[in-house]
Protein backbone atom coordinates (compact mmCIF):
# COMPACT_ATOMS: atom_id res chain seq x y z
CA UNK A 1 0.00 0.00 0.00
CA UNK A 2 1.38 3.37 -1.02
CA UNK A 3 0.92 6.17 1.48
CA UNK A 4 1.11 9.77 0.38
CA UNK A 5 3.79 12.04 1.69
CA UNK A 6 2.80 14.74 4.17
CA UNK A 7 5.02 17.79 4.34
CA UNK A 8 4.88 20.01 7.43
CA UNK A 9 6.40 23.43 6.90
CA UNK A 10 6.97 25.79 9.79
CA UNK A 11 7.59 29.37 8.74
CA UNK A 12 8.21 32.55 10.64
CA UNK A 13 10.83 34.80 12.15
CA UNK A 14 11.99 33.81 15.63
CA UNK A 15 13.43 37.30 16.26
CA UNK A 16 9.94 38.83 16.51
CA UNK A 17 8.23 37.02 19.43
CA UNK A 18 4.99 35.40 18.18
CA UNK A 19 5.95 35.68 14.49
CA UNK A 20 8.14 32.62 15.21
CA UNK A 21 5.30 30.28 16.24
CA UNK A 22 5.69 28.07 13.15
CA UNK A 23 9.35 27.44 14.02
CA UNK A 24 8.80 26.97 17.77
CA UNK A 25 6.18 24.27 17.13
CA UNK A 26 8.42 22.03 14.99
CA UNK A 27 10.38 20.32 17.84
CA UNK A 28 7.07 19.32 19.50
CA UNK A 29 5.84 17.86 16.21
CA UNK A 30 9.14 16.05 15.61
CA UNK A 31 8.80 14.37 19.03
CA UNK A 32 5.18 13.41 18.46
CA UNK A 33 5.66 12.12 14.90
CA UNK A 34 8.95 10.27 15.47
CA UNK A 35 8.98 7.03 13.51
CA UNK A 36 6.06 7.98 11.25
CA UNK A 37 6.72 7.20 7.61
CA UNK A 38 6.24 9.64 4.76
CA UNK A 39 6.25 12.75 6.93
CA UNK A 40 8.76 15.49 6.22
CA UNK A 41 9.16 18.40 8.62
CA UNK A 42 10.83 21.50 7.19
CA UNK A 43 11.98 24.60 9.04
CA UNK A 44 11.13 27.34 6.56
CA UNK A 45 11.99 30.40 8.63
CA UNK A 46 11.62 33.35 6.21
CA UNK A 47 13.10 31.57 3.19
CA UNK A 48 10.68 32.96 0.60
CA UNK A 49 11.12 31.50 -2.88
CA UNK A 50 13.63 28.89 -1.65
CA UNK A 51 10.55 27.09 -0.32
CA UNK A 52 9.08 26.67 -3.80
CA UNK A 53 10.81 23.28 -4.23
CA UNK A 54 9.44 21.72 -1.02
CA UNK A 55 5.97 23.15 -1.72
CA UNK A 56 5.89 21.78 -5.27
CA UNK A 57 7.13 18.36 -4.11
CA UNK A 58 4.49 18.12 -1.38
CA UNK A 59 1.48 15.92 -2.04
CA UNK A 60 -0.23 17.16 1.10
CA UNK A 61 1.08 20.26 2.81
CA UNK A 62 0.59 21.64 6.29
CA UNK A 63 1.88 25.17 6.85
CA UNK A 64 2.34 26.60 10.34
CA UNK A 65 2.73 30.34 10.78
CA UNK A 66 1.57 33.36 12.73
CA UNK A 67 -1.73 34.48 11.21
CA UNK A 68 -3.14 37.93 11.74
CA UNK A 69 -6.87 37.33 11.43
CA UNK A 70 -7.83 40.13 13.81
CA UNK A 71 -8.79 37.50 16.39
CA UNK A 72 -8.19 37.34 20.14
CA UNK A 73 -4.40 36.94 20.75
CA UNK A 74 -3.45 33.27 21.02
CA UNK A 75 -6.45 32.07 18.97
CA UNK A 76 -5.71 28.94 16.92
CA UNK A 77 -6.65 29.52 13.29
CA UNK A 78 -7.16 26.85 10.62
CA UNK A 79 -7.37 27.70 6.93
CA UNK A 80 -8.04 25.12 4.24
CA UNK A 81 -7.28 25.24 0.51
CA UNK A 82 -8.41 28.47 -1.13
CA UNK A 83 -8.90 30.25 2.21
CA UNK A 84 -5.13 30.42 2.66
CA UNK A 85 -3.69 33.10 0.35
CA UNK A 86 -6.12 35.78 1.53
CA UNK A 87 -4.82 35.64 5.10
CA UNK A 88 -1.16 35.27 4.48
CA UNK A 89 1.76 37.16 5.46
CA UNK A 90 2.74 39.25 8.36
CA UNK A 91 5.62 40.86 6.49
CA UNK A 92 8.24 42.23 8.83
CA UNK A 93 9.88 44.22 6.05
CA UNK A 94 8.85 45.49 2.63
CA UNK A 95 11.71 43.43 1.14
CA UNK A 96 10.41 40.12 2.45
CA UNK A 97 8.71 37.96 -0.13
CA UNK A 98 5.52 36.62 1.37
CA UNK A 99 4.72 32.94 1.37
CA UNK A 100 1.60 33.64 -0.68
CA UNK A 101 3.92 34.41 -3.60
CA UNK A 102 5.44 30.94 -3.21
CA UNK A 103 1.96 29.36 -3.33
CA UNK A 104 1.02 31.50 -6.32
CA UNK A 105 4.17 30.42 -8.19
CA UNK A 106 3.44 26.72 -7.46
CA UNK A 107 -0.12 27.22 -8.75
CA UNK A 108 1.06 28.98 -11.91
CA UNK A 109 3.53 26.17 -12.57
CA UNK A 110 0.74 23.62 -12.02
CA UNK A 111 2.66 21.98 -9.17
CA UNK A 112 0.32 22.79 -6.27
CA UNK A 113 -0.12 20.24 -3.44
CA UNK A 114 -3.21 17.99 -3.62
CA UNK A 115 -4.32 19.17 -0.21
CA UNK A 116 -3.14 22.14 1.79
CA UNK A 117 -4.03 23.24 5.30
CA UNK A 118 -2.58 26.11 7.26
CA UNK A 119 -2.51 26.25 11.03
CA UNK A 120 -1.56 29.35 12.88
CA UNK A 121 -1.99 31.45 15.92
CA UNK A 122 -3.04 35.05 16.31
CA UNK A 123 0.05 36.88 17.61
CA UNK A 124 -0.06 38.67 20.95
CA UNK A 125 3.07 40.61 20.03
CA UNK A 126 5.33 41.02 17.01
CA UNK A 127 7.92 43.07 18.84
CA UNK A 128 11.60 42.27 18.65
CA UNK A 129 12.27 39.49 21.12
CA UNK A 130 13.33 35.84 21.27
CA UNK A 131 10.69 33.30 22.24
CA UNK A 132 6.91 33.41 22.19
CA UNK A 133 4.86 35.58 24.49
CA UNK A 134 3.52 33.75 27.56
CA UNK A 135 0.01 33.89 26.10
CA UNK A 136 0.99 32.17 22.84
CA UNK A 137 3.44 29.77 24.51
CA UNK A 138 0.55 28.46 26.65
CA UNK A 139 -1.46 27.59 23.52
CA UNK A 140 1.38 25.80 21.69
CA UNK A 141 0.14 22.36 22.81
CA UNK A 142 -3.29 23.13 21.39
CA UNK A 143 -1.73 24.12 18.06
CA UNK A 144 0.33 20.91 18.04
CA UNK A 145 -2.83 18.84 18.67
CA UNK A 146 -4.61 20.52 15.73
CA UNK A 147 -1.71 19.67 13.39
CA UNK A 148 -1.46 16.05 14.64
CA UNK A 149 -5.21 15.61 14.19
CA UNK A 150 -4.90 16.72 10.54
CA UNK A 151 -1.94 14.38 9.95
CA UNK A 152 -3.92 11.46 11.41
CA UNK A 153 -7.01 12.33 9.35
CA UNK A 154 -4.96 12.27 6.15
CA UNK A 155 -3.18 9.05 7.14
CA UNK A 156 -6.53 7.29 7.84
CA UNK A 157 -7.86 8.49 4.47
CA UNK A 158 -4.87 6.93 2.66
CA UNK A 159 -5.18 3.66 4.55
CA UNK A 160 -8.81 3.23 3.49
CA UNK A 161 -8.27 4.49 -0.08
Amino acid sequence: MMTKKITILGIGNTLFTDEGVGIHLLPLLEDELKGCENIEIIEGLTDGMRLLGPVEEAENLIIIDAINAGAEPGTIITLVGDEIPAYFGIKMSIHQLGFQEVLMAAKLRDRYPNEIVMFGMQPTSLELGIGLTENNQKRLGELKDAVIKQVNTWRRTYETA
